[in-house]
């Protein structure tokens, strides 16, 4: 690898590299480019902006965009290989059925569609129409995944449906609803420029979200850091305060808080009055949590916890941030709200440099909670409204009645129908359960009970798609066109820039194909291309909080930079020329979009735009709601026979998820481990009789896998740490799920430790 540019920021160095192979300096002269594009990255929710270097229509280098509002020239290593993976050798080119000996082979795409049609029909004729369900992803184009949804919901009359984003972002999307009356992340990525006191809760900024750190880094107040994590992590290395609290006590640690500032008189009792609801009874809740209480709880001093209170009383501008360690929680729900109760009290919200923040996992994770039809119905409706059923109906020219009245199940209870017998047949689109999903081995007894199993992947030698009776091989990133939604709200456009492998489809033509074997093609007749469902998803979004009336085109959101919901037309359009004169001056509108709330329309879409400026929350009575309960034990807290806490999380910057992707690149393969590995503390390594880099067994009531042991004062004694990519990590974590938002808690469960 070749060094792009180095520099050193206030808190870290950092380093952008250009990974050997895909940097423009290492093409040969008869591959120089000859044209650009711009395309939104399809990794993370970042959603970085990529100029892809085209040779005769085809992409044959990219770089980060220099002037895109997200990213400002800079890439992770994943996004510097995004077109290498295209080029694996087992991706999905031609559909794969399952013959009478066992095998995969290779059979055309109508007999895919017939097969596909007929025995799925024939499970709803046998069980009922709910005996059917799809997985999906947080991967996919927003134009996709409308699409999916529709045509499973309404076309297929299947209930059933869920995407993986259940597993990254479910407790989040529960908590802005319960809180402020909508899925409504507050913020843009400048407020990590212009905070004061930045708190980090259960996030690792440095390695899942870099990007981000690098807008820390730019931040010229020097803010105090906080991080509320159990693991001495990169980004806790960095901060100005490490909280390394007992695994899943954060609970109890911000209601501990709360306690402190009310007690000292630091809250914003102007702004409480104004614009939130139920603050005396949480006042009187969090009574009950003095700071012998928390420090007791979280293992952390009373004096730290003192002080983080001063912290954020001195701060004029607060922001608190969390993702996973937060999500990923038998009580993430009512953990994700207790932050955003400290950014209530204190007045830290809708302005800049503030606001309770979750960071979306997925790259189009919002466009999934938004548009997929699987936890809402279009653009946040409730599926329970007959309200709401009619509007779809009318904008969308269908039956009302083909519009379920109720969400359907979760991932969770999905898996539990196929367990129970109410599942006979699975779609999956996009993500691979049988690595990723929370106890694996039950995760793949559970798919072997499947009368039919479809697997709609770039790859067919996922671990889900090697189990399935049949593969629909799938176009990727680069491969197909439509929006992705990043975590700041930001629609951003994805470019077709090189042809999909062999026989391979883009969801999107594989969905088409679809609804005419199934026989509702002419229900979607006028989703005859991503570009015509944007439009589409526009009506859809008219009147609702996430409205994006106001985006004429995918062209216009590349003049723009992308542009954040919401965004909504006036009665007076403005002209294309006009947005054109504004758009080259979004960069220095940061104090124009400060002033812009939640319900205000917008006339021109400035580079940064944040909610609730105005105090309006989406609740009927346009206030915020304080939601609070006790906190709850940990459902398999260490005990003598298995003594220690599993902690999972990201491993390495260079890693994503299950690896499907990005073990396909040889420069992301040399950057991070290829054998599961578990990190150990060395007082308990010694307690074991275990050296560095020796082999161990590490155990859990539901599985065992061997790592190499890699000894480190990161991880506190009695916890171990096992990155989330590895095959094998899902063999040992316990199927538990928050009582809200069924997401499941990944990152705490008992096990053993011992040498092989």
């Amino acid at each position: 690898m070749s060094l792009l540019h180095q520099r050193t920021g206030p808190l870290t160095r950092e380093l952008v590299l250009e990974p050997a192979g895909y940097g423009l300096g290492h093409l040969p002269a008869r591959l120089k480019p000859e044209a650009t594009a711009t395309s939104v990255c399809g990794y993370c929710s970042t959603g970085c902006g990529l100029t892809l270097h085209l040779q005769d229509g085809r992409a044959v280098g990219l770089s980060p965009t220099a002037d895109y509002t997200v990213n400002r020239g800079a890439a992770c290593p994943k996004g510097w290989e995004a077109l290498a993976v295209l080029d694996a050798p087992d991706r999905a080119t031609m559909p794969l059925l399952r013959s009478a000996a066992g095998r995969l082979e290779p059979v055309d795409w109508p007999t895919a569609l017939a097969t596909f049609t007929s025995r799925f029909k024939a499970i709803q004729e046998r069980h009922g129409r709910e005996a059917v369900a799809f997985l999906s992803t947080g991967q996919m184009p927003t134009e996709e995944m409308a699409l999916l949804g529709a045509l499973a919901k309404f076309g297929m009359g299947l209930r059933h449906g869920d995407g993986n984003t259940r597993q990254c972002m479910a407790t989040a999307v529960v908590a802005y609803k319960q809180s402020f009356g909508f899925d409504a992340p507050p913020y843009t990525y400048a407020d990590l420029e212009e905070s004061d006191c930045i708190v980090l809760v259960g996030s690792n900024l440095c390695i899942a979200h870099p990007i981000l750190w690098e807008r820390v880094l730019r931040n010229p107040h020097r803010p105090a850091i906080i991080v509320v994590e159990p693991r001495r992590t990169e980004t806790a290395m960095q901060a100005t305060l490490h909280l390394p609290l007992a695994p899943k006590s954060d609970q109890t640690l911000f209601y501990g808080l709360a306690r402190t500032l009310i007690e000292n008189g630091w809250i914003d009792r102007r702004f409480i009055d104004a614009h939130t609801s139920g603050f005396p009874e949480f006042a009187a809740f969090v009574a009950g949590f003095p700071l012998e209480r928390v420090a007791a709880e979280t293992g952390l001093a009373a004096e730290t916890i003192e002080r983080v209170a001063r912290l954020v009383h001195a701060g004029r501008r607060v922001s608190f941030w969390w993702t996973m360690g937060v999500n990923q929680s038998h009580q993430g729900v009512r953990t994700a709200q207790a932050i955003i109760n400290l950014a209530l009290m204190t007045g830290n919200i809708g302005r800049p440099g503030t606001g309770a923040n979750s960071i979306t996992g997925q790259a189009n994770a919002m466009g999934s909670r938004m548009f997929s039809n699987t936890t809402c119905l279009f653009a946040g409706r409730d599926f329970a409204s007959e309200q709401h059923r009619g509007e779809v109906a009318e904008i969308l020219h269908i039956d009302a009645a083909r519009i379920p009245d109720d969400a359907g199940w979760s991932y969770s209870e999905i898996m539990e129908g196929i367990l129970r017998g109410k599942i006979k047949g699975l779609w999956v689109i996009g993500t691979n359960p049988a690595h990723s999903w929370i106890n694996q081995n039950q995760c793949r007894d559970v798919l072997d009970r499947l009368e039919f199993l479809v697997v709609q992947d770039m790859y067919a030698t996922t671990e889900t798609a090697q189990a399935a009776d049949l593969v629909l091989p799938a176009a990727g990133w680069g491969e197909k066109e439509g929006t992705f939604i990043n975590s700041e709200r930001r629609l951003g456009v994805i470019r077709k820039a090189r042809a999909a492998p062999g026989q391979a489809l883009a969801d999107f033509s594989i969905l088409r194909l679809i609804a005419e074997a199934w026989g509702c093609g002419e229900m979607f007749a006028d989703w005859n291309s991503p570009a015509a469902v944007f439009q589409i998803l526009k009506r859809l979004s008219a009147g609702q909080p996430c409205d994006i009336t106001g985006i004429e085109d995918y062209a216009m959101l590349d003049r723009c930079g992308g542009i954040q919901w919401p965004f909504s037309v006036k009665a007076s359009p403005f002209s294309r020329d006009s947005l054109e004169e504004r758009s080259l001056q979004r960069s220095g509108d940061s104090d124009r979009s400060s002033e812009i709330g939640a319900s205000e329309v917008c006339d021109a879409p400035a580079s940064e735009r944040r909610l609730f400026a105005d105090g309006r929350f989406y609740h009927n009575d346009g206030k915020a709601r304080f939601l609070f309960e006790q906190p709850r034990p940990l459902p398999e807290p260490p005990v003598a026979a298995y003594p220690f806490l599993l902690l999972t999380g990201r491993g390495t910057v260079a890693q994503w998820h299950t690896q499907t992707r990005t073990c396909k690149s040889p420069v992301l393969r040399k950057l991070a481990p290829a054998h599961v590995y578990v990190e150990l503390n060395p007082t308990d390594a010694r307690a074991l009789g275990i050296a560095p880099h020796a082999r161990v067994v590490v155990e859990s009531q539901r599985g065992r896998l061997e790592a190499c042991a890699v000894l480190t004062n990161t991880v506190q004694p009695g916890q171990v740490f096992i990155p989330m990519h590895y095959e094998e990590t899902n063999r040992l974590t316990d199927a538990v799920f928050d009582p809200y938002s069924k997401q499941p808690a990944y990152k705490a469960c008992a096990v053993r430790v011992r040498g092989v």
